[in-house]
This record gives C-alpha cells, structure tokens and sequence, in this order.
C-alpha cells in the first residue's frame, strides 16, 4: 500500500475496525474511507455494488462481522450465519467487480475443529467437527475464506483470510451474556456486589488472547505480505485457562470476591493454541502481553462505559 492508496475499513466502529483505522493513520495512511451502516448497509447488494463503483477502493480491511460470545452465538446462530455470509459476500464480489487490488477478510480462530491437534495449523481446516456453539459463525467464516481462494484461483484476485486468537481490547463489546469472555468478565466483575460472580463452564479451557491494537499491527502486515489468498493464523503465543484468566482479570478489576464456575453451561471449545509460524517467521510480533492489554482495556472501559445500560 502507498501513503496515497484509498483504503475502505469495513466495520470501522467495532473492536478490530477501529483500532485499524487507528493503526493506519498512525502510519501516515490519510485515504482512508469509512461508512456507517446509515450510508452503506453491507447486507444490502446494491448499496454495496454502489459504493466500490464510485469510491474507486485500493485496499479493503474486511472487520464487519457479526459477533459475539458463546450465548450469542449459540442463540442467535440464524443471525449469524446469514448476516456474515451475505456481508462477506458482498464485500468481495464487488470489491473484485470494481478492481480493488487487495483484500484483506477476518475471520476467527472458531473456524478450526473442535478437536484439532495443537497448536492449530492451518491444513487443520475442516478435517473435523467445529464446536456446536459457535458453529454457525464459523461456518459463514469458513466460506468467506474459501470464496477468496475461488476468486483467487479463477480471477487472480488478490487476498489474505487472517485469522486470530480471541481478541480484546479498546471499544470491545462489554455485555456480560452477548460480549466474548474477557469484556464479560469485566463487566462482571466491575458491576458485582464485591462477595460473589459466577461464570460459565467449569473454567479448565484454555484461550489465547491477542489484543486488538496487536491484531490491527498484524493486518497491516499481512495486507504487505500476503496476496494469493493465504489462510495465515495470528495470536499472542500465549495460552491461559478460563480460570487462570478469571482470576488475573480480577486482579486487574480489584474484585476479591468469590469466583463460582456454573457447570450447567457450555465450555466451548477445550483448548485451542493457534500455530503462528507464517507471521512469526516474516517477523511479526505482538507488542502487548495480556497483563498490559487488560490494564489498557479496563481503563478505557472504566473511562467510556455506562455501568448501568450495559447489563
């Protein structure tokens, strides 16, 4: 990408979204395009065709999705399958119809077997069952990545599917049911009666965490380093239990109260370490360890977030 190129964020408001926006105009990327859902709804074929035939796009950073934790995904699943495959389908085919020269798609380290050795390499794609909570989400992500490899394959379009570990971070979804596991437990944790909390599952999976200035840091690098529609991993390299990770971001919080594990609810996914040797070994690294990512997402959070309308 040159300092010229005009670049379109898709999702620009969300977790991932706006730390790439940040991340690019701290390096000096001025071009860059945006829209609200008000000015351009991804879902909606026309509006989208629309959009990339008068705006004459370089560069897509594809961070619109659908997200959310396991409740979210697990009872919303008709919601996700269907805005994240019509999104990224849109998103792609007019990107590639009105001459973009690279697209970069986001995806989620859900899209890998439920029980895939690890760490997690990407030849590991579909050679087994995804996790039933989630697997919706990753089905829709799934065929996000294998749409960029079609288009690739007939067209040379140019792309790189980036998948990360969990991600956290400044402007993350801090619901205690519908957000992921770190911005809930925050939530949780900052809003209890200071004696006891209770989270799902029995607290023995384990989870890498990147944060998402990192994650931003790696799409930057990777729109550079990739173009035949890799599928490339990106984490932290560092794996921590549920429980491991209830009780630092507790410290984090100053909550000293009880933590109770309801082993009623899902666990998800036991354990799932992503192998990220590609990255790694063109040089990329994350800047942040989790300590310093969730001090940086609980100051933000005790500095922008209404208490009362998030529960």
């Amino acid at each position: 990408m040159n300092k010229d190129s005009k670049i379109f964020v898709a999702g620009h408001r969300g977790l991932v979204g706006s730390a790439i926006i940040a991340a690019l105009k701290e390096r000096g990327y001025e071009n860059v395009v945006t829209r609200s859902r008000s000015e351009v709804d991804l879902l909606d074929q026309s509006q989208v065709d629309s959009f990339f035939s008068s705006e004459n796009i370089d560069y897509v950073f594809d961070a619109a999705a659908k997200v959310g934790g396991i409740y979210a995904n697990n009872h919303y699943s008709g919601e996700f399958i269907y805005e994240n495959l019509q999104i990224q389908a849109n998103l792609i085919h007019h990107a590639w119809k009105h001459g973009v020269k690279k697209f970069l798609f986001l995806g989620s380290v859900c899209i890998y077997p439920k029980f895939a050795q690890t760490p997690v390499k990407e030849e590991s794609l579909l050679t087994g069952v995804l996790e039933p909570t989630n697997d919706a989400y990753a089905i829709a992500k799934i065929a996000g990545i294998k749409m960029l490899q079609a288009y690739n394959k007939q067209y040379g379009f140019k792309s790189v599917s980036l998948m990360p570990s969990n991600i956290y971070g400044i402007g993350d979804n801090f619901h205690p049911e519908n957000g992921h596991v770190i911005p809930s437990m925050i939530q949780k944790f900052r809003n209890s009666d200071g004696r006891s909390v209770s989270l799902w599952g029995d607290g023995t999976p384990s989870r890498e965490f990147l944060y998402s200035e990192d994650l931003a840091d790696a799409c930057l690098f990777a729109m550079e380093h990739f173009e035949n529609a890799e599928l490339v991993n990106v984490g932290s390299g560092y794996n921590v239990s549920i429980k491991e990770l209830a009780e630092i971001v507790a410290g984090v919080v100053r909550y000293n109260g009880e933590i109770n594990w309801d082993t009623s609810m899902p666990n998800g996914t036991p354990n799932r370490p992503l192998d990220c040797s590609k990255m790694i070994e063109l040089g990329w690294r994350p800047k942040n360890n989790l300590l310093s990512g969730l001090a940086k997402t609980y100051k933000w959070f005790i500095e922008n977030t209404c208490y009362d309308s998030c529960k």
